[in-house]
Parts: structure tokens; sequence; C-alpha cells
């Protein structure tokens, strides 16, 4: 081998088994990891469940999880904890719901209390600036803390886009025409007084994704995470009450909730649209948020639904850390 060509063979070999090493020795948090911290944090109205890890990076940009529902759990994005190995993970439970406290308060059933939460949860933790992540109803209410406090948000991605009732509610109808008259009379019956017993309706909110959507196997660690999280988990009570009775039909507080007017209020560089490739959110209406928000990114999970943290968790934190590297403020 001439000398020259071996100086550099040797010199890639070695940056390479430096990089290998230093990525083994990094690399310690993995998917579905025990917090490293628990706290409950005072909020108007009770106290919400927050959860830390990668409590090392401080210098980092943290990130916090926002869930949907309304009356979710951060239990989804438990997925997501790699991501503590470059910068902080924070995941919490919205009031109400989870390991929050339920106090099921109608009153605390307002937008404008859910968004001031998260930025109470911001100065209890002591963060300046971080990337906001949410998905489903969490979307909207991503949209509104950025709009509101773009001074503390480095990147926004509405996930499984959710910002407009609306128009969620013409996706849907859009859906079910769609689908098998099959399905079609077995939704109607999900959302009858008398909605089928056992796993049918979930079969056919399945079948309404796409005839080519599979979802994702259950690895054991999800399942585990599940099973020993702990919490009330997902509250119906208000689900019912701020949506309605199913995906597919609005009649509670959010019934004509539409924050599409946000959009222009934020900078289009530092938001990511993501959806599953068979979301419910609709590729083409979220490409009509994207032309109100002109320059922001989109990224489709390949063969997700609106599930994609779960149906596809490999390609989703791929993406998710990609888009947080290339927003850090330190990294420009």
């Amino acid at each position: 081998m001439h000398t020259s060509i071996r100086h550099c063979f040797s010199r890639y070999l070695f940056l390479l088994l430096a990089g290998c090493i230093a990525f083994s020795t990094h690399a310690n948090t993995p998917a579905f990891a025990k917090p490293e911290k628990e706290l409950m944090v005072p909020v108007e109205g009770g106290k919400v469940y927050v959860r830390l890890n990668g409590l090392a990076h401080q210098h980092a940009v943290p990130v916090i999880f926002i869930h949907g529902g309304p009356g979710g759990t951060h239990n989804g994005f438990a997925g997501m904890t790699e991501l503590a190995n470059e910068r902080m993970v924070i995941m919490y439970d919205q009031l109400d719901s989870g390991k929050s406290e339920q106090p099921n308060d109608p009153a605390n059933w307002r937008v404008e209390r859910f968004v001031n939460a998260i930025d109470t949860i911001r100065k209890h933790l002591g963060i300046n600036k971080w990337h906001v992540v949410g998905h489903s109803w969490g979307s909207a209410l991503a949209l509104e803390y950025t709009a509101k406090y773009p001074q503390h948000t480095a990147s926004t991605v509405l996930g499984g886009t959710f910002i407009s009732t609306p128009h969620w509610i013409m996706d849907a109808n859009l859906l079910v025409k769609a689908a098998p008259q099959s399905v079609q009379d077995t939704l109607r019956q999900c959302e009858s007084a008398t909605p089928p017993a056992g796993d049918e309706c979930n079969a056919a909110y399945t079948k309404l994704y796409s005839a080519y959507y599979t979802p994702g196997e259950a690895s054991k660690a999800r399942q585990d995470y599940y099973e020993n999280v702990g919490g009330n988990g997902f509250n119906p009570v208000i689900y019912n009450a701020m949506w309605g009775p199913s995906e597919f039909s609005s009649t509670g507080v959010l019934k004509h909730y539409d924050a599409t007017h946000l959009l222009a209020q934020i900078d289009p560089l530092k938001t990511l649209f993501m959806i599953g490739q068979y979301d419910s959110a609709r590729i083409d209406t979220v490409q009509d948020y994207i032309a109100l928000t002109p320059g922001a990114e989109l990224a489709v999970v390949p063969g997700g639904a609106h599930g994609f943290y779960k149906d596809r968790p490999l390609i989703t934190l791929a993406i998710l850390r990609s888009w947080l590297e290339r927003h850090d403020p330190t990294s420009k």
C-alpha cells in the first residue's frame, strides 16, 4: 500500500474508532428509559407530573414533548428518551390525565390555561429556551405556546397536526367516506349509544387509515413501560368534555377551535410539520398549513399513521434528532 494511502486509511480508521468509542460511552439512555428525575409542578388548577432525562446536558437546548388528547398521557413519547443522550428531555402529563392531579374541574379546561402550564414548567426548571414538540392536540398547544412565547422557543414541531377543529372534522369525513361500507357501518355503531364490544372499533379505526397501513408491533420495553408507568392513564372525562365522543366527532369545548391564524405569527424557518404517511391529519390539509407558513418543513413518517411515535419509532427518532440538532442555536 502506498505510504500516503496507508496514512490516510490509518487516520480514517482512527477517527472511525474514536467516533464509535465516543458514541458507545455517550449513548447510555435507551428508549423507554426510567426518568432520572420526577417532579410535581404546581400550575393553575393543580399539580402536573413532569419527568426528566439527560440532566447531564446542562449546556444543550432541552426539548419538551406535549401529548395529545385532551386527556392523553406522555406515555406515547417514552420511546424518544434516547434523545437524552444529547440534551435534556422533558415529558409531562397535562392536568387531569396520567400521573398528574385530576380535579376534573371544567374551569381548568381552557386552552390558555394549558399553554400557561407549559411555561410554568419552563420557569420551574429554570430553562430559558427549549424545543417544543407537540402531537395531535399537543400541536395546538405547541403552536399557541410558540406564538405567545417566541423568545423561549428554539423550534417547534407540529406532529399529527391538529390546529383546527373544522379542518380536522372535514378530513375525518373524507377518510370515513373513502372507507369500505362495512367500516363506515362499524364506525357509526362505535359512536352510537350501544357501541360494539371488544376490539371491533379499534380494528375499524385502523382500517380507516389505509388498506396498506399496518400498525407497528409493541416492543417488550414499550409493553413494560405502559404496564409499570403508574398513574390513572387516559381520562375520558376531559376528552369527552373538551373534544367529543370520538376522533371523528367534536361536540365539546374545542368544537369551533381554530388556530390557523397563529401560523402567521411564528418563525416558519423554525417550524416542522410532522405526520404519518397514513395520518388522520391528511397531507393535503397539512400542505395548506405549510402554504400559510412559507419556509416551514414537512416530514412524512413512512408507513406510520397518527400514532407514528409507536408505529415507526426508529425513523421518528431519527427525524426528530436531525431536526433538533439543526435548530440548536449553538449549532449556527
